[in-house]
């Protein structure tokens, strides 16, 4: 790294740290944000190509940490529009109050007890009158392929499927 002796713009920028911090600090209206700001303005100068010639690096030096500025408003502007967006596709509001489309946790506790209430019913099935209840009811398949995939006649699979369902019914009912 350069010294700031062989870089006009890195000996303005040292020069002037404290001026251009409360120069940022005036115009983002916060200390810290103009700290940060001066570090990466710090970051640009030592980092780009010292071969181009700098006529004013006092200008040049406030032009860049305007740049950096604005640079970052748009970065946060974006991302305030994108949460924006998120919220008014994933919230429902009611009176200008976000409301979460999620069910309350008792009713989803209470959701997930049932679930696993009918998983152990359906285990507990006589195993044709399971296997035509599994295929039909939570595989989606028609009689006729449940029939043809248990190797049944359909009579037969409308006979198991009408046992499970009592069964689920009189083990599940409150």
């Amino acid at each position: 790294m350069a010294e700031a002796s062989d870089d006009p713009l890195l000996a303005a920028y040292l020069e002037r740290r404290a001026n251009l911090v409360r120069f940022l600090a005036a115009r983002a209206g916060s200390l810290p944000v103009a700290e940060d700001l001066a570090q990466e303005l710090y970051l640009k100068i030592a980092g780009r190509d010292r071969a181009a010639e700098v006529g004013a690096p006092a200008a040049m030096l406030y032009r860049m940490a305007l740049n950096l500025m604005l640079d970052r408003a748009r970065g946060e502007a974006r991302a305030a529009a994108r949460d924006t967006a998120w919220r008014q596709v994933a919230r429902t509001e009611i009176g200008g109050v976000d409301v979460a489309d999620e069910p309350a946790a008792d009713d989803a506790a209470a959701s997930s007890q049932r679930l696993r209430q009918l998983v152990a019913a359906v285990q507990d099935l006589p195993p044709q009158a399971g296997r035509a209840f599994r295929l039909h009811k939570l595989e989606g398949l028609s009689h006729a392929q449940t029939a043809s995939a248990m190797g049944i006649s359909v009579k037969a699979v409308e006979k198991h499927i009408s046992a499970a369902l009592k069964a689920l019914t009189a083990k599940l009912a409150p």
